[in-house]
């Protein structure tokens, strides 16, 4: 007879980890389970802090953490790969990452794709806390199934919360929710049939006089608008495929920081 309560539980995935850097050093690194800390070398710039998940991907009750500090001076954050949300049969995976610009501190935040596959299930959130003078640069990328393998997500469950406080008060705030119904929908109130989607964001005593060097860089292949104001700028980019997004979004990302992409990046 069958016995569905004998049946062994699924492993979960649960990762935590934190770099803490002042002046281009780095003065604390914390990493548990499958999320890790890379810094590899890099000379001339602003040292790379590479977070990764060990799992190779994110599926229902995993749980992933991130922290990034940078108490003084420069530097980059990124991810090794594109993250992966696999098909949940159960609850929503979690990922929470938290952002931390010190004085004058400098920091772009350039994640590589979140890739969506049927059935998934995610929670995720994204918190920021800078210094009034502190410069921000953050991408946030959505791919929904590879393309080139004639996938095409029909079930999906996407709660994305993102949040910037400057000086203790709140400047930003952005829940993205896709849902099946969306994913049904051609129209402009859904994602009007595009796959992927892009939101590059600068928040920094000058983001608005970067606007117009933005707005020269934005690709006509491409669905992709800008905008400015009040210290904050933001361009969007939506597409009927990823790879012409990452190009667009590497290029308009090189203007606003006005260094080199990570070098685990790839176009």
């Amino acid at each position: 007879m069958f016995d569905a309560a004998a049946l062994p539980s699924h492993q979960r995935v649960k990762g935590r980890a934190l770099a803490r850097l002042e002046d281009g050093l780095l003065r604390d690194l914390r990493q548990e389970g499958s999320a890790k800390v890379m810094l590899p070398r890099v000379f001339g710039r602003a040292p790379e802090v590479v977070f990764l998940n060990t799992a190779g991907g994110i599926t229902g009750g995993d749980r992933l953490d991130y922290a990034l500090d940078v108490t003084s001076g420069a530097a980059l954050g990124t991810t090794q790969t594109a993250e992966r949300l696999y098909r949940s049969h159960g609850p929503a995976g979690t990922v929470t990452t938290r952002l931390t610009l010190g004085p004058g501190a400098k920091l772009a935040w350039l994640p590589q794709e979140l890739i969506l596959y049927d059935g998934g299930r995610l929670d995720r959130r994204l918190e920021i806390d800078m210094a009034e003078d502190a410069d921000l640069v953050m991408l946030e990328t959505l791919v929904l199934g590879r393309a080139a393998m004639g996938e095409r997500v029909r079930d999906l469950s996407l709660r994305d919360w993102r949040e910037v406080r400057r000086s203790g008060r709140t400047v930003m705030v952005e829940a993205v929710r896709i849902g099946t119904e969306d994913l049904a929908s051609d129209s402009p109130a859904g994602l009007g049939g595009a796959v992927a989607l892009a939101t590059l964001t600068c928040i920094a005593p000058d983001a608005e006089d970067r606007l117009d060097r933005v707005r020269a860089a934005l690709p006509r292949t491409i669905r992709c608008a800008a905008s400015a104001w009040d210290g904050r700028l933001t361009a969007r980019f939506m597409a009927h495929d990823a790879h012409p997004l990452r190009r667009a979004v590497a290029r308009v990302a090189h203007v606003l920081t006005g260094a080199p992409l990570p070098r685990v990046w790839q176009i």
